[in-house]
This record gives C-alpha cells, sequence and structure tokens, in this order.
C-alpha cells in the first residue's frame, strides 16, 4: 500500500477488527479457548467464574503479522512483540520468576534503540530502555477489568494513527492494525467479558506502545510527551500506584487490587461504568495530545499542566471516596 488516507486506515482498522473478533469466537466455539489458558478467580480478582484468558490469540495473532505485512521497516518491533507474547504465554502455563520476566522485558526495550539507533546522546538511551519496560509493566499492571487494557490500546493507537498521518504511513498503519485487533478484542471483552487479555497480550500491547511511541519521537513525528499524554491515564494509575506500594514497603510484584479502576469498581461503580469513565479520560488525553502536538511551547506547556492538574484533581477524589468506602466497610 502507498496511500495514506483516512479510508485506508479505516480499511485496516476494520478488517483487523473483524478478523480478531472472528478468530477469538472461533477458538470460544470450538472449545480450544479452555485448554489454551483459563484465569482462575483469587482473592485479588473482580470475577467470580472462570475465563478464558485468550484475547492475546487475536489481538497479536492479528496484529503482528499485519505489521510484518504493511510496516516492513517496523519488522524487528513486530518480532520482539511476538517474542514477549510467547514468553507471556509460557509464563500464563508454567509460571516464571518476577525477576526472568523483568529481565526479558527489559531486553525488549533495550533492542529498539540498538536495532533502530538513536542519534542521541547515550544517556537518552537508558531513559529510553525504562520508559518501554515500564510500560510494558504497567500495561500488565492494568489489565483487570473488562474492557479496560483493550480500551486503552483501541484509543491509544488509535491516536497514534491520526498524528502519524501521511507523514509516516508505515507507523499510521500498525498503528491502525493494532488498534483495530482491539476493537475486535472489544466484542468479546466488554462488560461482561467472556474473554481476558491475559499476559501474552497485556505484555506486548504495552511494548508496543512503547516501541511506537519511541519510533514516533525519534521520527520526529511528535514531541517527546506525546506517548506519555497519550497513555497517561494508564501511566498515573500505576506509577502512583506504584509508588504508594513502595512506601508500604509492599512486594510491588505481587497481584493486588489497589488501583484506581479496582477500587471504582470494588466501591460499586461496576466494570461497565468504570470502562465509561476510563474511556472518557483516554478520548480526553489523546484529544489534547493530537491538539498540543505541533502548538506553541507556551500553549503545550500550558496544557500538559492542565492535563496533569486535571488527574490529579481525579485521583483525589477516587482517594477521598475510597476512604469513605473503607470507613464504612469496617463500621459493619
Amino acid at each position: 500500500m502507498t496511500m495514506n488516507t483516512s479510508a485506508d486506515l479505516l480499511s485496516i482498522a476494520g478488517g483487523s477488527a473483524i478478523a480478531c473478533a472472528v478468530l477469538l469466537w472461533l477458538l470460544m466455539r470450538t472449545g480450544l479457548a479452555w485448554r489454551l489458558a483459563v484465569d482462575m478467580p483469587n482473592a485479588r480478582s473482580l470475577h467470580a467464574q472462570p475465563i478464558p484468558r485468550i484475547g492475546a490469540w487475536g489481538v497479536m495473532g492479528v496484529s503482528i503479522p499485519m505489521l510484518l505485512v504493511l510496516a516492513p521497516s517496523l519488522r524487528w518491533i513486530a518480532l520482539i512483540a511476538a517474542a514477549l507474547a510467547f514468553l507471556s504465554y509460557f509464563d500464563d502455563r508454567a509460571g516464571l520468576s518476577a525477576r526472568m520476566r523483568f529481565l526479558a522485558h527489559l531486553c525488549g526495550a533495550a533492542l529498539v534503540p540498538v536495532i533502530y539507533g538513536s542519534g542521541l546522546a547515550p544517556w537518552w538511551i537508558p531513559l529510553i530502555v525504562l520508559f518501554i519496560a515500564w510500560l510494558i509493566n504497567l500495561y500488565n499492571f492494568m489489565d483487570g477489568s473488562d474492557g479496560l487494557a483493550g480500551g486503552m490500546a483501541l484509543f491509544g493507537f488509535g491516536t497514534f494513527a491520526i498524528a502519524a498521518g501521511h507523514a509516516e504511513p508505515e507507523l499510521a498503519f500498525a498503528a491502525a492494525a493494532i488498534a483495530g485487533a482491539a476493537a475486535g478484542f472489544l466484542v468479546w471483552n466488554l462488560h461482561p467479558a467472556t474473554i481476558f487479555l491475559g499476559d501474552a497480550g497485556s505484555v506486548p500491547l504495552g511494548f508496543l506502545a512503547g516501541a511506537l511511541g519511541y519510533w514516533g519521537w525519534y521520527r520526529g513525528l511528535w514531541p517527546i510527551w506525546f506517548p506519555i499524554l497519550v497513555f497517561s491515564p494508564f501511566i498515573a494509575d500505576a506509577t502512583v500506584t506504584l509508588v504508594k506500594r513502595l512506601l508500604r514497603h509492599e512486594r510491588v510484584w505481587e497481584a493486588h487490587r489497589e488501583h484506581y479502576y479496582q477500587r471504582m469498581v470494588r466501591m460499586g461503580l461496576g466494570h461497565g461504568r468504570t470502562a465509561l469513565v476510563w474511556y472518557l479520560a483516554m478520548a480526553l488525553a489523546g484529544a489534547l495530545a493530537l491538539f498540543l502536538r505541533q502548538a506553541p511551547i507556551s500553549v503545550q506547556l500550558v496544557g500538559l499542566s492542565s492535563g496533569c492538574l486535571l488527574l490529579i484533581a481525579v485521583g483525589g477524589i477516587v482517594d477521598r471516596r475510597w476512604a469513605g468506602f473503607l470507613k464504612r466497610e469496617g463500621s459493619q
């Protein structure tokens, strides 16, 4: 493909969505889904019934081949994502130590500037690697409520596709394919979810968010803050939660139910309404990023500051309501 119009991107996203939805339907229809990976509820889960954890077979099974075909310059990013998906599927089935998982994530993140180069001062490289590795892990942390991780992929990569536009067709095609696959997954993952994403889906999606965000910055399509703002709802929730747990000397690699989205579900908002709130936040973050991308520096600073203040305000509201919720629970 050589053209890059809105119709092209919509066609890619639509085809990817249909392919993903049909592939997942076939896995459920044949019963193979239950033999591949099943999420069993535990004390930290937000669901009560076993759910097939096969979303990656649809999202990655469609996205990676489409990246290889439509975006050959990004083939190494696609192959690293495939390797991370395979490793995470093995982890879903057999279990890997937190240290081994994090080492694999660091290696995958480090390969991006090594393979593609950076042309940057050496001190930038560790920051790039840590940013991509953090996105890998936070995406995994945030995959715990119906429709949430799939929605972030739809809005986040959709924003990448719009921003890349005519300037970088392969990046636009790749992002559109991933966003479309996420939409196909959401057919089965919206509340009440019948399929979960699983580590084999969330880990490579986090990697792709970081790697494509880096690629767009390296190619001069957007400022360094652009991918951070696009995925800021996820980044803010996961980062603040991690810092709080570190301050309490908790084992941050263990599963828990203290993320802001988990609190919202537990306080009675439910999966469906929680997802809608987050979709609004994701849409606003993407729209703000697109608006500020080519704005004057002074406007960028005002917009980014306003976005940060809004996230802080929303987090404060959830914190206060959570404190009241725990007080009521304790009095019963």
